[in-house]
């Protein structure tokens, strides 16, 4: 018998902390005019039902420096905080002490800031989306745009190797970059990962048209090309996870056979507040077509099996991490 093919997912609760965001980007819908900012007491609630329902990942999602809008910026200062990281670091003290694992997606970062989140994170996430410099144009999605200036994410990837981060990036298919352009955005994640050996996960997130938004009428990517992708990503990144978001991609259980090995976080609790038309498929729905396809569904951490057998994770989370795997790094089954 061949090697069995396994498929991995991590179980979580997604906490939109902030929607406020110095971006402007042609595709987002998270973003607002009027923004909020969850409450200590809102984010202990969906920990603590995290928990009940067995998640083991706290997926912190915000906008970038969601402090520019003066009304989270005087929020913040009521609390006696002075950034959204501060009030973070300690949001993420609260779901270890609820033995959930936390997983931040910040935006683009200082490197005091990276460090900071290094000590109480699992891991952290940072989309490259493109190196295309040019889809910062005028009348570009990124125009308007600061943190999506390929250079500055590019620094922040380059910055969480040098603190031994694992880290989670990708790409978005599908927002007017070139092949080329896709091609030259993977290459670029591969040599941050051959300088540090940091890059646990690459999504290959495909463009989905939002109402309301600038680029609501562009059409999404084919799925031929989306397969494509995948399967130059497979051979461009060997041993790298390469995650396909089953509730964005009709068609994920078919990129297993081209590369794809990882379906992301799927909650129980929460919805995916950045794409909340995009139900997360059940669980059960998820195993049967992942085993039409010759794959079994393994849960995961969300930091990577490769990196808990190496012990890339921070002293405070260690107990959490060596409790809940089993000795190939995944999720203990039963």
């Amino acid at each position: 018998m061949g090697e069995e093919r396994l498929a991995t997912y991590s179980r979580n609760v997604f906490i939109p902390l902030t929607n406020a965001c110095r971006n402007r980007c042609g595709y987002c819908a998270f973003r607002s005019e009027k923004p909020g900012l969850l409450s200590r007491t809102r984010v202990r609630a969906i920990l603590e039902e995290g928990a009940r329902h067995g998640c083991k990942e706290a997926l912190f999602t915000l906008g970038e420096r969601p402090e520019v809008h003066p009304a989270i910026r005087a929020e913040l200062r009521s609390m006696g905080y002075a950034t959204v990281i501060e009030y973070l670091y300690d949001l993420c003290l609260e779901a270890k002490d609820l033995g959930l694992l936390p997983h931040t997606n910040a935006g683009v970062v200082d490197r005091a800031e990276l460090k900071a989140l290094g000590e109480v994170n699992a891991s952290l996430g940072l989309m490259l989306e493109s190196i295309s410099e040019r889809l910062c144009g005028h009348g570009m999605p990124h125009e308007g745009c600061p943190g999506k200036w390929p250079p500055a994410r590019l620094e922040v990837l380059e910055e969480a190797g040098r603190l031994r981060i694992p880290f989670t990036t990708g790409i978005l298919v599908g927002i007017g970059e070139s092949y080329d352009e896709v091609i030259a955005s993977l290459e670029a994640i591969k040599e941050l990962h051959n300088r540090h050996g940091h890059i646990q996960e690459v999504i290959i997130q495909n463009f989905k048209p939002k109402r309301g938004t600038p680029m609501a009428s562009v059409p999404e990517p084919s799925p031929l090309l989306l397969l494509k992708v995948f399967a130059v990503a497979r051979a461009m990144l060997p041993g790298i996870g390469i995650q396909t978001p089953p509730n964005l991609n009709s068609h994920w259980n078919l990129t297993l056979l081209y590369g794809a090995n990882d379906l992301g976080g799927i909650s129980p609790v929460t919805v995916d507040h950045i794409n909340p038309e995009a139900p997360w498929p059940g669980l059960a729905g998820l195993r049967q077509r992942a085993a039409d396809v010759g794959f079994r569904l393994r849960e995961r951490l969300p930091i990577y099996p490769g990196f808990v057998l190496r012990g890339w994770y921070p002293e405070a989370l260690g107990d959490l991490v060596v409790d809940a795997t089993d000795g190939s790094g995944l999720v203990r089954e039963g």
